[in-house]
């Protein structure tokens, strides 16, 4: 055989050896880094069988629906009362709607009053959103014993009631800007501080969600200026 013809195949094979080599070594890496991986699934796997049996986890599960159940029958019995929207009542039921829950909210207004309408928008959508205070309204013309022995004098006049006693009012906007572009989340918020409606859990969470995401963006812009 011609030794250049020689050498060439002899580096050839050593060559393809080389790669061989190689190959063989990259599967057994691979192979290593999936077994740790398997494993890990396979703990996992335990892991979450054991949790399925866990008497302490089948507690506070059980706890969970419970509280889900009272709270559903507490709303169902609020309801019953009238509790969840903001209804009519005429004067005749005035009395017995008032003393009838713990905390009341009434809209005294006049149908003809641009501003009591405004009132009423707000107060619709409050009312769903806080069932453990009633929200009614009543026909100041309609109901001259009560707005007099409630010195209703300007409208719309609303008077928050705890307990059928009379502990707090708004008067016309005064409280709320004197403007009638003012929100719902205003008059929510005021209603709030007064002790009359509580704040709702979704509602602070959206709110610190809010603040947490405002921190990060100043945050990132700090970090974007010291960075030019």
């Amino acid at each position: 055989m011609d030794p250049e013809a020689f050498r060439s195949k002899m580096s050839g094979l050593a060559f393809g050896n080389v790669m061989a080599a190689a190959a063989r070594n990259y599967q057994k890496e691979l192979l290593a880094q999936q077994k740790p991986q398997a494993s890990s699934a396979a703990d996992q796997e335990v892991d979450l069988d054991e949790l399925m049996d866990d008497p302490e986890l089948e507690r506070l599960h059980a706890d969970r629906i419970a509280a889900l159940k009272k709270e559903a029958e507490k709303r169902e019995a609020l309801q019953r009362k009238g509790h969840g929207e903001c209804r009519e009542v005429t004067e005749g039921d005035f009395l017995g709607e008032v003393t009838g829950s713990e905390k009341v909210i009434c809209h005294f207004y006049h149908k003809e009053f641009y501003r009591c309408k405004i009132v009423d928008k707000h107060l619709k959508s409050l009312a769903p959103r806080h069932v453990d205070t009633k929200f009614i309204k009543l026909d100041a013309e309609n109901a001259p014993f009560f707005v007099n022995k409630l010195a209703v004098r300007t409208l719309p006049c609303v008077i928050l009631f705890r307990k059928g006693i009379a502990v707090d009012r708004l008067v016309g906007f005064q409280d709320l800007g004197g403007k009638d572009d003012f929100t719902t989340k205003a008059l929510e918020n005021l209603l709030i501080k007064k002790g009359i409606i509580e704040e709702n859990k979704e509602d602070k969470d959206e709110d610190e969600e809010v603040k947490s995401n405002r921190r990060t963006v100043r945050s990132s812009a700090v970090y974007d200026s010291d960075s030019d």
